[in-house]
């Protein structure tokens, strides 16, 4: 096995996507991490699974208890034949196997001091207030980082400790701000001012740093200066005077935070807010949890599901506790309706809860092992009660939460048995499984959905790659390149074996509508979207519309997670309102005066498209008439004059296209404006505007080696060529080749800004030639030319050269692999954590939609940003009403086109789509006083469009 430690590299290939919401740093922090975590229930499972992806240095589970069936609800790593066993004992061996850099071990014995000594983290779910006090105060003693949680039905808390001194890196995991100056005074205050192209984002108490400033130089390198007011840094009087320009940088600085310990904190607790719309509720739900361990204390078990006489003592106990505090956990008054409602689920053991509680938990033991975010100050209580039935409905009783000795006992404790049969009869669509939809078919699988009459249909065209297992947990390492909705499918048999889901491994879009049809949609009770992409989202969202079927989205971005849900006649659709487009970076800074990293990174990455796709695809494709000349021409040179034959011929076109891109047009661009040169009585190389200087080759020289060994290879699998990667073979051959001398021409036009350029090509357009249609079959490599995370493809090889040898034209600094491939790529950041928590939101709103919740305000849209940690929900934005004016004179007139292009009549309609119809217009204003007057006018001229 595979082990972490201070010394052990980092597997870029498996921690690839967390490695862009943690970074290095605090991933390696965290591989010299051991953690214990206690009680192995669905909770306990769920924050060990999270912590065990994250990649830690060992995890130790620890249970004293055995598998119960009201377990099966939510402990996705017990079986039914495992009723009986000790569930640390059974769950090791299939918790080991998500990560095989992370040693799993179970431990069953007592939890002494001298066994805690050996973890840095402890975790405690499933414990006596007793036990936690008694470890709380060891731990804070003694440096050992503490986390408490627990789950009753639909409550939870989650408390943190990690001593009187913690240091945090990095308080919101932002990447540092930057931004470029204009100008600063030189005065008491000196003010920064900077160009104002967009919003610099920099706030008072923010440190920063200067590179670049010319003339007041003593800026240069400085030691992180604190922003007091809005643009001013510190005393410039004495500095030299200011010419132009500048960088100013943000610099994460470090942040000490104390904890009080646990026994300290029950008494003067601090609160972190999950949801604005329950102010009160921490503070209520703080007494109740300590009434719930003294109930648990003097019966030997907890209150009994929807039992009055149990919820009345409680309520008696929680009084108690209320009247014994002297600090500010007093409550002037209890909210006795929440703490009876807490007293009739608290034997309930809820999936979705798990999952959310789970990932919180999971992510602040990451922050105590890397001090990367900041963590929960101090409790955080969270609850759904919006997820009971509504007002007016049946009201639960006792007898109908019994437990029946069977997997979903916890659940039935909450819901009741009836809920049970409406879980088991649905029929679900889930788009995607990926990481959300792994964790959706879990969670799935836990509650009993589709586990009767229903089915969960999964749809993935993706195969399962290696970055994937760090956060698919479905997936193993014997599972890459399989497809991903068929494993997983099997995974989740193994869960809650009478699921019945079925995976598919079709795309979602106008291409599948023969599989996804009126049939399949209308007999759908609903959709979950679990894609990583907003143009099929918006195709979902359509569909689901059309079809009126409830929409359950979301998504994660790093620690960032949000969830939508979308309900028939209720509520906005999730097309309804967008984010803004991203900002697009003009095409003359590409071409000619980028200014930072993020420029150069495209610039490459159409040099990629342009030289290894592009080409590729216009050699095997119809081009259609009337092409512009410039394409054939392209289509010419890469079938004709830059035609390779040989390795020989690939090196040869690589060092000279070297020379072009990294010399020649350096030169030209000089030549045209000169560093010297003055525009508007300002310098034109000032502001936005980075003089570049060309670069001479050398085979000395990495990056150069690199990009020719990228470039040369990248053209020989083009054409079908060998390639090679003999570096000294390489050198031999560079020396031989003759580079055309260049001189720089007078009369090139080079375009400043886009606005130029697009006047230009205006002019150019009315008078380009054009050429007839035509097709070229040429033999070509069938590889599909992307860039993806296969890093033997020579793809990034070329990208990171070519960025970063622009960037050195520039004298912009470079960036690394990892990061020129999340920039590149366009990669998103994920971690696990997020994504089990918005998961649990998710299906706590999948069980309102089964209810059949009406009301707007029992439904919950939900943000979440973990790394501040920052909450937010809110009720869904009502559905749009419009209203539609009709008079006589009005008609509706129904076209069909069928997809042989005919027009489609009336017997080519679906029956049910012809009772759609009359039933639409039916329900508009007005039209039932005048139906009778207008029936037979109606139906002529239907006929006369349909036929």
């Amino acid at each position: 096995m595979a082990k972490n430690g201070n010394d052990a590299e980092i597997d870029e290939g498996l921690y690839s996507r967390q490695l862009y919401v943690l970074g290095h740093d605090a991933m390696k922090r965290m591989q010299s991490s051991n953690v214990l975590i206690s009680g192995l229930r669905g909770l306990g499972v769920e924050i060990a699974k999270n912590v065990i992806l994250g990649g830690v240095k060992s995890v130790t589970l620890h249970d004293q208890g055995v598998a119960e069936w009201k377990d099966l609800s939510s402990q996705f790593y017990l079986r039914e034949e495992d009723l009986g066993k000790n569930r640390a004992e059974v769950s090791q061996p299939r918790l080991a196997e998500l990560n095989s850099y992370v040693p799993v071990t179970s431990f069953t014995g007592a939890l002494t001091n001298e066994y805690l000594t050996k973890f840095q983290v402890v975790v405690l779910t499933n414990s006596s207030l007793d036990e936690q006090i008694c470890v709380g105060d060891f731990c804070h003693s003694n440096g050992i980082k503490l986390i408490v949680a627990d789950t009753h039905g639909l409550f939870g808390q989650l408390f943190c400790d990690f001593g009187e001194e913690m240091t945090v890196f990095d308080t919101n995991g932002e990447q540092p701000l930057s931004a470029m100056i204009s100008m600063i005074t030189k005065d008491s205050a000196g003010v920064v001012t900077c160009l104002d192209e967009a919003r610099h984002g920099f706030e008072s108490g923010d440190f920063v740093t200067f590179t670049e400033v010319q003339g007041m130089t003593e800026l240069n390198g400085c030691e992180p200066i604190e922003i007091k007011t809005l643009g001013d840094i510190c005393d410039t009087s004495s500095f030299s005077d200011y010419v132009r320009g500048g960088i100013v940088t943000q610099v994460k600085m470090p942040k000490k935070v104390a904890f009080k310990s646990l026994s300290s904190s029950m008494a003067e607790p601090e609160f972190l807010l999950t949801d604005f719309a329950k102010f009160d509720r921490p503070g209520q739900l703080h007494m109740g949890f300590q009434a719930l361990h003294a109930f648990e204390k003097k019966h030997s078990r907890l209150p009994k599901p929807w039992s009055q006489s149990d919820a009345d003592e409680l309520v008696a106990l929680a009084e108690e506790a209320n009247a014994a505090q002297t600090e500010s956990a007093k409550q002037e008054q209890l909210d006795q309706a929440i703490i009876k409602k807490l007293s009739c689920m608290a034997a309930g053991d809820l999936a979705p809860i798990n999952a959310f509680i789970g990932g919180l938990a999971a992510q602040e033991v990451m922050k105590a092992c890397t001090g990367k975010f900041m963590p929960i100050m101090q409790w955080l209580y969270f609850d759904a009660v919006e997820c009971l039935p509504e007002a007016g409905d049946a009201v639960l009783t006792e007898e109908e939460c019994v437990p029946r000795n069977c997997r979903y006992d916890g659940q039935i404790a909450v819901f009741g048995s009836k809920l049970q049969e409406l879980l088991a009869k649905q029929r679900y669509f889930l788009v995607g499984a990926g990481a959300i939809g792994c964790e959706l078919l879990k969670n799935f699988a836990m509650m009993g959905l589709a586990s009767g009459e229903g089915e969960v249909i999964v749809t993935d065209m993706d195969t399962i790659e290696k970055s994937n297992l760090n956060r698919q947990f479905l997936f193993r390492p014997w599972d890459v390149t399989k497809m991903k909705s068929e494993t997983a499918a099997a995974a989740v048999k193994l869960m809650n074996p009478s699921v019945r889901i079925t995976g598919h491994q079709n795309r979602v879009g106008s291409d599948t509508e023969k599989v996804y049809d009126d049939e399949f949609f209308e007999s759908l009770d609903g959709v979950a979207n679990a894609l990583d992409n907003v143009d099929a989202r918006m195709y979902m969202d359509r569909r689901c519309v059309y079809y009126r079927k409830p929409l359950l989205e979301s998504g994660t971005l790093g620690t960032k997670g949000n969830v939508q849900v979308v309900i028939p006649f209720l509520t906005e659709s999730y097309s309804s309102s967008q984010d803004p487009p991203e900002k697009s970076i003009p095409i003359c800074t590409l071409k000619n005066f980028p200014n930072a990293i993020e420029h150069t990174l495209q610039w490459a990455r159409d040099e990629f498209e342009g030289l290894f796709k592009q080409p590729v695809e216009n050699r095997t494709l119809k081009l259609p008439g009337a092409q512009p000349l410039e394409v054939v021409e392209a289509v010419y040179k890469s079938l004709v004059t830059d035609y390779p034959h040989s390795w020989e011929d690939c090196v040869a076109w690589a060092r000279n296209h070297w020379q072009c891109q990294y010399n020649n047009n350096i030169r030209q661009l000089l030549h045209n404006f000169p560093p010297d040169q003055v525009s508007s009585g300002a310098p034109f190389w000032s502001g936005p505007k980075r003089c570049p200087h060309p670069l001479e080759f050398s085979t000395n020289n990495d990056l150069h080696m690199d990009y020719i060994m990228a470039a040369a290879n990248l053209l020989a699998q083009s054409y079908g060529l060998p390639g090679s990667t003999e570096r000294s073979a390489l050198t031999k051959l560079l020396q031989d080749i003759k580079v055309p001398e260049f001189i720089p021409k007078s009369g090139v036009k080079i375009h400043v800004s886009d606005q130029e350029l697009q006047s230009a090509n205006a002019s150019i357009g009315k008078r380009r030639r054009t050429v007839a249609e035509f097709m070229l079959f040429v033999p070509v490599n069938p590889e599909q030319r992307k860039l993806d995370d296969d890093d033997t493809n020579f793809h990034m090889d070329f990208i990171v050269a070519a960025s970063n040898l622009r960037a050195e034209n520039y004298d912009i600094p470079p960036a690394d692999r990892h990061k020129s491939k999340l920039i590149a790529g366009k990669i998103i950041p994920a971690i696990a954590t997020t994504t089990a928590a918005v998961v649990g939101l998710v299906c706590l709103e999948l069980l309102k939609i089964i209810q059949g919740h009406t009301k707007l305000e029992s439904y919950k849209n939900g943000f979440m940003n973990l790394a501040l940690p920052f909450f937010a929900f809110s009720e869904p934005i009502a559905a749009p009403k419009h209203k539609i004016d009709w008079t006589l004179w009005d008609r509706f007139e129904v076209k069909g086109i069928q997809s042989n292009g005919e027009e489609m009549t009336l017997r080519h309609r679906r029956t049910t789509h012809a009772r759609k119809i009359i039933l639409q217009t039916a329900a508009i204003p007005g039209f039932q006083t005048e139906m009778a007057t207008k029936r037979q006018n109606l139906r002529t001229a239907a006929l006369r469009n349909l036929n």
